[in-house]
């Protein structure tokens, strides 16, 4: 029954919060706006998530914890670059990051959290959706921030996304 009544639990839950968040109020009115979202988007796009992927649901929220850690502590480092570093010893660089994901949902979540994390930004994704290009603050060892990435990020999301 649920699962017929949420086809897809994670889009029902950020649909959800993401319009009370839009909302800014979580009166009556918009509860029940976010929870008829929640039910009919998922329900009505249904037919275009053929290859829906399975999701370790306990491992993702250790994930975004353990990403929310890393945007803090990015947060520190930046702003140390920005307020203490002159500005012609910043070495901004550009690097590839060879992908090894199994869902394109994964990519992007990938994608999202190079973005999301301070001092870093994916800017595109490869014509074959097997490398990103990353834009990053600042680095003396490019190799070392791309196997950062895929040892901290790709190797966990592998694990998520069975």
């Amino acid at each position: 029954m649920m699962r017929r009544l949420f086809p897809h639990p994670l889009l029902s839950f950020m649909l959800f919060i993401g319009w009370l968040l839009l909302a800014n109020s979580a009166n009556l009115n918009n509860l029940i706006l976010a929870t008829l979202l929640a039910i009919l988007v998922p329900l009505a796009t249904q037919p275009w998530w053929p290859g829906r992927p399975r999701i370790h649901s306990m491992r993702l929220i250790g994930y975004v914890i353990f990403v929310l850690g890393d945007i803090l502590r990015a947060n520190v480092e930046i702003a140390a670059i920005i307020l203490f570093m002159p500005a012609r010893k910043i070495l901004s660089v550009w690097i590839t990051v060879p992908v090894d994901l199994p869902d394109p949902e994964a990519m992007a979540l990938l994608a999202a959290t190079i973005t999301l994390t301070p001092g870093t930004l994916t800017a595109e994704f490869s014509t074959d959706n097997k490398a990103l290009l990353v834009h990053v603050l600042h680095t003396r060892n490019p190799d070392a921030v791309r196997d950062a990435i895929k040892s901290r990020y790709e190797s966990r999301l592998k694990r998520i996304f069975m």
